[in-house]
This record gives structure tokens, C-alpha cells and sequence, in this order.
């Protein structure tokens, strides 16, 4: 059996790693709270290209969700957005157990491909981990590169102060994994709670 390496930071994604998500959930409520069609919140969201260009930085939150309410012809606050957003996430509690488990050990911190207001959807949707995780969420609309650009690892890096070698990344898509171990980092596949503890002792992380 190898000898983990020595860590001093570990990378989650969010979405798929701290908690599930469900498009057709948090589409539906935004749909209700906004009265429109949840084909309509779809189209607006997905099929626009609107939540891509957010994701990667073209658009600040204001002119988001301005584009997103001039295409269903209401007004989107965030406060909606969000509650939707946590309307169309799932939590394992073993998940935010196992994550302040490794924090007790390494800096632990949070890198998704998203637009900015994740990070605020993120502190109803795993609670447990705030404020634990103040400082140390990193959206890809924030840095103006999504994952598996290399960039987006430097710029994590560079963030929590940690060389790539040093690092463990934690996706569910493999594409992500691959780009982070182009980066020199440790990275590994990660789809529920029972491959993330499976992942975390073999790095001696638990």
C-alpha cells in the first residue's frame, strides 16, 4: 500500500461532492416563484446560454438576473434565485461530517464551476459547514475560468496558499479530475458520501 502524500489543502466541488443537485427541482421552483412555465425558467436559464455566461464571468450577478427577468418578463431577485437554488439541492449529513472531519487536519475549501451566487446558496444548503467556509468558497463566474482550465487551479492555489502538490481536488466529473491532475495536483472522482470517505482514507484524511 503506497503512503498517501503530504497534504495541506483539499478542493471540493459542490455540485455532486457536497451535495446533490437537481436541475428539474430548482427549476420548478423558481418557476413558482416567478408564475411562469418551468419550460420557460429552462429556457432562460439553460438553453439561452445565459447560466453559462455566468458561470464564466461574462455577466456580474446584476446583469444576470436583469437577462434572466427581461426573458420570462418579470423581475428575478436573488432572494429567489437562491431559494430555488437550495430547493434543487440534497445533502447527505455523512457529507459536511466527513468535510469538518478533514478540516480538523488540512484548510479545506470549495472550487465550482458557478456564478457567485452559489456561494451565497451554499450557506442554506450546507449550513453546517458556515462559517467554517467563509472565504473559502471559489466560484468560476468570479474568476472569469471554469474548470478543467488550469488557470482555475492557479488561481485556487494561489488563494489558499498551497502548491499543487500538495493538493487534493475532489469532482464528480472525471473531465474536472483530469484537468486538475494536468495542473499537478491530486485529484479524484467523487459522486456521494460513500466514495468520498472511501477517497479521504486512502489519503489518511479520516
Amino acid at each position: 500500500m503506497r503512503t498517501p502524500p503530504r497534504l495541506s489543502l483539499v478542493l471540493f466541488d459542490f455540485d455532486g461532492v457536497l451535495a446533490a443537485y437537481a436541475h428539474h427541482a430548482r427549476v420548478g421552483a423558481l418557476a413558482q416563484a416567478v408564475d411562469r412555465a418551468p419550460a420557460q425558467v429552462h429556457a432562460a436559464l439553460v438553453a439561452s446560454g445565459l447560466e453559462r455566461a455566468y458561470d464564466s464571468g461574462r455577466l456580474d450577478t446584476t446583469a444576470y438576473l436583469a437577462h434572466l427577468g427581461d426573458a420570462l418578463g418579470c423581475t428575478v431577485d436573488a432572494a429567489a434565485w437562491i431559494d430555488a437554488r437550495i430547493a434543487g439541492s440534497r445533502v447527505d449529513p455523512a457529507v459536511p461530517v466527513l468535510v469538518k472531519a478533514v478540516a480538523a487536519r488540512v484548510s479545506v475549501g470549495v472550487l465550482s464551476n458557478a456564478g457567485p451566487l452559489l456561494a451565497e446558496a451554499m450557506r442554506g444548503i450546507v449550513a453546517p459547514l458556515f462559517p467554517m467556509l467563509d472565504g473559502r468558497v471559489l466560484c468560476s463566474g468570479a474568476l472569469d475560468v471554469r474548470k478543467p482550465d488550469r488557470a482555475i487551479f492557479a488561481h485556487a492555489l494561489a488563494h489558499f496558499g498551497s502548491v499543487a502538490q500538495q493538493t487534493l481536488f475532489l469532482d464528480d466529473l472525471f473531465v474536472h479530475v483530469r484537468g486538475a491532475r494536468a495542473a499537478g495536483l491530486h485529484a479524484e472522482t467523487v459522486r456521494d458520501a460513500r466514495s468520498l470517505r472511501r477517497v479521504l482514507r486512502r489519503y489518511a484524511l479520516v
